[in-house]
C-alpha cells in the first residue's frame, strides 16, 4: 500500500538552498545533451546559497503576473493527457493555451514546447535538470529564466513564423505554466523569485547547448535583494504561471528567475515530484484564440 501523507500548513517561510552561479571569464554555457570529447558540461561553478522563501500562499495579496512576474491558478485539467499513452500535445496544450490567455489578459496564445521532469530519490542536490541516458529530465535547481532579451524576440518569429512580421508591432509574452501532474509536490518544489527585486545586472546570457541548435537563457549572480517564495503543496489541479519575456520593456515584470529546492520539511519517503512545464507565446489585443 502506498503511504497516506498529510498536507503540511503553510508554515510561512524557510530557509533551503538554492544554486546561483560564479559567473566564468568567457561566456558561460550549458550542455543540455552529452558534450563532445574534450568538453565540460558547463564552464562555471554553482554558487550556493542558503536563502529564504517565503510561502505565497500567505501573502496579504495574491501576486500579479505582471508586477511580480508569477501567480497561482486553480486550473484543473484533464488527466488523460498524462498518462501514458495520453497525447500532451493534443489534449493538454489547448487547456494551456486557454489558461495563459486568462492569466495575461492576452487575446491569441500558442504553446510551443514542454517538458516533463521527474525527480529521482537519492539524486542529490538537483542540478541543471539535464536528462541521464536513458532517463527523463530531472527537476533544474540553477536559478535560470528561460528567455534572454535576445532569444525572448526571436522567439515570435520562430513561433509564428511568416505572420510573425504583422505581430511584431503587438505586445507579447512568453509565460511558462508549471505543475504537478501526480500528486501534491512535497519534496522539490518551484522557487520563484519576485521579479522587482531582479535587476538587469544580476543576469547573465549563457548558452544552452543541443545536438543541432544552441538556444539562450539567463542565469543570475546572487543578490541579497532577491526576494524568493514558492507555493506550498501545490496539487496537480494548480497551476503556477511564470512571466519568462515580455516585449514591453517598462511598467511590467519581464524576467522572473526560478528554481527547484529540496525542501528542508519534506516527509520521509514522500511521493518524488513528478511535473510538467509547458512553454507558451501569447499576443495582446485581438480576439483570444489559439493559433494552430
Amino acid at each position: 500500500m502506498n503511504p497516506i501523507f498529510t498536507l503540511p500548513a503553510p508554515a510561512g517561510s524557510i530557509q533551503a538552498t538554492l544554486a546561483y552561479m560564479h559567473p566564468p571569464a568567457g561566456n558561460p554555457f550549458n550542455y543540455a545533451c552529452e558534450p563532445p570529447p574534450g568538453q565540460p558540461w558547463q564552464n562555471y561553478q554553482a554558487d550556493r546559497r542558503t536563502v529564504r522563501i517565503g510561502d505565497a500562499r500567505l501573502l496579504a495579496s495574491a501576486p500579479s503576473l505582471d508586477a511580480d512576474g508569477f501567480l497561482l491558478r486553480d486550473a484543473p485539467v484533464d488527466k488523460r493527457s498524462f498518462l501514458p499513452e495520453g497525447d500532451i500535445v493534443r489534449l493538454y496544450y489547448p487547456e494551456v493555451a486557454e489558461l495563459a490567455c486568462a492569466a495575461t489578459g492576452a487575446s491569441r496564445a500558442r504553446v510551443f514546447d514542454h517538458l516533463v521532469r521527474h525527480c529521482r530519490p537519492g539524486a542529490g542536490a538537483p542540478g541543471f535538470g539535464r536528462a541521464a541516458r536513458g532517463e527523463p529530465a530531472g527537476p533544474n535547481g540553477c536559478v535560470h529564466n528561460d528567455y534572454t532579451e535576445q532569444s525572448g524576440d526571436k522567439r515570435l518569429g520562430l513561433v509564428f513564423g511568416e505572420l510573425a512580421a504583422q505581430l511584431r508591432g503587438r505586445r507579447y509574452s512568453i509565460v511558462n505554466v508549471w505543475r504537478s501532474i501526480r500528486a501534491p509536490v512535497l519534496d522539490t518544489p518551484l522557487a520563484v523569485c519576485d521579479a522587482r527585486s531582479v535587476a538587469a545586472q544580476d543576469l547573465v546570457e549563457a548558452e544552452v547547448r543541443y545536438p543541432h541548435r544552441t538556444g539562450e537563457i539567463y542565469l543570475a549572480r546572487h543578490a541579497a535583494r532577491h526576494r524568493w517564495f514558492y507555493f506550498s503543496a501545490m496539487h496537480p489541479d494548480e497551476a503556477l504561471v511564470l512571466k519568462q519575456y515580455d516585449s514591453q520593456r517598462s511598467g511590467v515584470a519581464r524576467f522572473t528567475p526560478h528554481a527547484a529546492f529540496d525542501h528542508p520539511d519534506a516527509p520521509p519517503g514522500v511521493p518524488p515530484r513528478v511535473s510538467i512545464e509547458a512553454r507558451c507565446l501569447v499576443i495582446y489585443d485581438e480576439p483570444c484564440r489559439e493559433t494552430s
